[in-house]
């Protein structure tokens, strides 16, 4: 492709290093996480239409409006496909339907459920390898989330990073997955920082705008990386220009981070994986309060009241409680530390609508608040910290306190519970043993020169 003039400066060298990524530059340890974070990606999606069906409706639905060529499956769906761009948007959606998806903290982004969809789309539409996924994969992560760390936590405030800096790493994703050069690659990021976009009005309503973020920035990738395949060009400054998105997106950007490591900190390896269906900031306080219940043998009805000290973003985003829907309870602090103190478990089952407006629970998440404690919040995002106090009605205080959640980089998943969270999620839709094959073939993807099995058993 010849574009001109000849651009250089930040964004020119994320697009130089998404051009010039080979699977042979990739440590074993990145091409592992790799896999994993497919693997974790495909289970949150396939899981998607067991545990909320008008997802997988309005998902499969909304794209088969477009009447598009079938060219990539939408996963779990039992059949139906569309144009990559499409299966992208649909299988982000599903990705994020029950937050179970993974988070990079740093960015505060759930990484795979923006790329995943769209690698995988481009790769069935394109025949690519496993090898050329792989790679696509990790340029889209590095990207992603060098934008995100760019921009935040002061962007946190108003602007959803899945959806915002996550179309920075779709776009990366999809450049590299057409095999765009620099310069394409660059104008790719450019088309993504001017769609970049999603608000987090959806903290308050617990709505379907959480769920479509991933979706519509891994689609907004695809086109991005399109338009500059077809020679359209775009800012090649978008990040670091004076009116670009950094200050735009911003007051505070670190205007080093989108290059700082680049090619050699491999920023998927700090990828965590969810333990709980729920926003990520509930974990430590799950974990905390899983803990005092276990340990005390506390019954819920000699419960008071329950305080989580925790760092300043969980008062200010996470502790909404008029909870009335599924997903807001799942992007509610206060309500997982509730029903983790009730039910002394928190799966699938603690965020079906019966449960959400069970009386007792309602109850008890009235009386469960959410502190920001300064000395805690210093700790974020090193560590994100929770400091759990259950008071009995007898008087007596219970505390434990969390530092990082089960699935963070500093207290990880094992292969294995990647592995077994998979199967919990995928198996009840499309059985045991195509479960355990996709997982075998995720595992071995780099080894592969044809994808048709792998999406074959995705779609169904």
């Amino acid at each position: 492709m010849d574009h001109s003039p000849a651009i250089t400066g930040q964004t020119h060298a994320l697009g130089d290093f998404v051009a010039g990524l080979i699977f042979e530059a990739l440590p074993a340890e990145v091409v592992a996480q790799a896999a994993d974070v497919i693997l974790d990606t495909l289970g949150c999606c396939i899981a998607a239409w067991e545990e909320d069906p008008d997802k997988g409706r309005i998902a499969e639905q909304l794209a088969a409006t477009f009447h598009a060529a079938p060219s990539a499956g939408i996963w779990g769906s039992r059949g139906a496909r569309t144009d990559a761009g499409l299966a992208a948007l649909a299988n982000g959606i599903l990705a994020n339907a029950a937050d179970y998806d993974d988070t990079h903290k740093r960015a505060l982004l759930h990484t795979g459920s923006v790329i995943v969809p769209v690698v995988l789309g481009l790769a069935e539409e394109r025949k690519l390898t496993g090898r050329q996924v792989v790679t696509a994969i990790v340029a889209g992560y590095e990207v992603a989330v060098r934008v995100g760390m760019t921009v935040m936590p002061n962007h946190y405030r108003f602007w959803h990073s899945t959806a915002t800096n996550g179309t920075f790493g779709a776009a990366a994703a999809a450049a590299s997955a057409l095999g765009l050069d620099a310069d394409g690659a660059t104008y790719a990021l450019g088309f993504a920082g001017t769609q970049a976009a999603g608000l987090n009005t959806f903290f308050s309503f617990g709505d379907f705008t959480k769920s479509l973020h991933p979706g519509k920035a891994a689609l907004n990738g695809i086109i991005s990386a399109r338009l500059a395949a077809l020679g359209a060009t775009s800012p090649p400054e978008m990040i670091e220009h004076e009116k670009g998105y950094a200050r735009a997106y911003s007051e505070t950007p670190d205007m080093e981070a989108p290059t700082r490591g680049l090619g050699t900190e491999w920023e998927i390896r700090q990828n965590g994986f969810k333990w709980f269906p729920s926003i990520l900031a509930s974990h430590a306080p799950i974990q905390a309060t899983l803990d005092i219940v276990g340990k005390h043998d506390v019954n819920p009805a000699y419960i008071a009241s329950i305080v989580n000290e925790t760092y300043n973003t969980v008062k200010t985003h996470f502790s909404n409680k008029s909870v009335k829907t599924p997903m807001g309870a799942r992007v509610s602090v206060p309500y997982c530390v509730a029903i983790a103190a009730i039910d002394r478990a928190v799966g699938q089952a603690q965020f079906g609508p019966g449960r959400v407006m069970d009386p007792a629970v309602q109850d008890l998440l009235a009386r469960t608040e959410t502190v920001a404690d300064p000395e805690l919040n210093k700790l974020y995002p090193d560590k994100f910290p929770a400091r759990v106090t259950i008071t009995l009605k007898d008087g007596r205080k219970l505390t434990e306190t969390r530092y990082f959640p089960k699935g963070d980089p500093q207290d990880k998943l094992t292969p294995a519970e990647i592995e077994a969270k998979f199967l919990s999620n995928a198996a009840p839709r499309v059985g045991e043993a195509a479960a355990r094959e996709i997982a075998a073939l995720v595992r071995g993807l780099a080894a592969q020169a044809d994808l048709t099995r792998l999406f074959t058993l995705l779609t169904g």
